[in-house]
């Protein structure tokens, strides 16, 4: 029986970008800069937030905690060299210092119950859909620390992690988060965008589509209908006879746990309700033969908890 992280596992995430900001205006600063509250994070529990364009698009999706002083924020590796150059940017008259710790620390996600008899700092954070713990311990004890928490619980690696985050419904930057996209069309309203904090780059444009509702696509799941395998970059095409593009896929798995074939892709307003069909193709061979037939359906996926072994 397949192994499901949510009943205990750790994660290794020491390659992501991490950046200590301090200074006399960090929360205006850092406020002003993302889409969710700095004011809600603390020393033991961390936010999601995104980091915008002008065009609300987004630049780096991020989470942040506090450390005394201080705030730690970590982002996915890709953006390693444009995240500190982002928000240098716009510090102009402020007394905010932005310093690279990536040589500093290693990081664990944990889930499942606290473990609190291995060195380090644990921060409550929510990265794949659950209440989790982020642990971040000095780089230098990173293989003692694996090595104890693989005494403990459960290690989820790097393909683990692909398939669960999958199933969760997380996206994932250069995949379903990109330059290209806006936050609230990839499900990140309620877990990243704070409506009430006050201006922040970007702002107009998220508070425009609230106000109007209306979205011109969404992240949604899909569902091999016949068990064959997606992949990313497939189009997604209306069933009607004329073809029309209504969307791509952007991540996608085999979920031993479902027993199906699984993927996230955006679909367009009008064709992502809960139970719509699609064809998912490659655009360069584009007939009816190699199409896989796909249903929509919300996130996460149901997987449901297995019984133990």
């Amino acid at each position: 029986m397949p192994i499901d992280p949510r009943r205990g596992s750790f994660f290794d995430l020491s390659d992501r970008t991490k950046l200590r900001l301090t200074g006399a205006d960090l929360t205006r600063f850092v406020n002003g800069q993302i889409t969710n509250d700095i004011r809600k994070a603390t020393e033991s529990s961390a936010i999601a937030a995104c980091v915008l364009n002008a065009k609300g698009k987004l630049n780096a999706h991020i989470f942040l905690s506090l450390e005394g002083e201080s705030v730690l924020i970590d982002a996915d590796a890709a953006v390693n060299e444009t995240l500190a150059s982002r928000l240098e940017r716009y510090i102009i008259a402020d007394d905010v210092q932005i310093e690279d710790v990536n040589a500093q620390f290693s990081m664990f996600h944990i889930l499942g119950e606290m473990i609190s008899s291995v060195p380090g700092r644990m921060v409550a954070a929510n990265r794949f859909g659950l209440p989790g713990f982020d642990l971040w311990v000095e780089r230098s004890n990173h293989d003692e620390v694996a090595q104890a928490l693989s005494s403990k619980t459960r290690f989820c690696d790097q393909d683990c992690a692909e398939v669960f985050r999958i199933e969760q419904g997380i996206p994932a930057w250069n995949r379903e988060l990109t330059e290209e996209i806006i936050p609230v069309e990839a499900n990140l309203e309620a877990s990243c965008i704070d409506y009430e904090k006050g201006c922040y780059i970007g702002q107009e444009v998220i508070s425009r589509m609230k106000m109007s509702g209306q979205r011109n696509k969404s992240l949604c799941g899909l569902v091999s209908m016949n068990d064959c395998p997606l992949a990313r970059g497939m189009r997604l095409y209306s069933m009607a006879a004329e073809k029309k593009e209504r969307g791509w896929i952007t991540s996608a798995t085999r979920s031993d746990r479902l027993g199906k074939e699984i993927a996230l892709g955006y679909v367009r307003r009008g064709f992502n309700q809960a139970a719509s069909q699609l064809e998912a193709c490659d655009p360069e061979t584009l007939t009816s033969s190699g199409a896989v037939r796909v249903e929509v359906t919300d996130l996460p996926f149901e997987t449901g908890v297995p019984p133990d072994n």
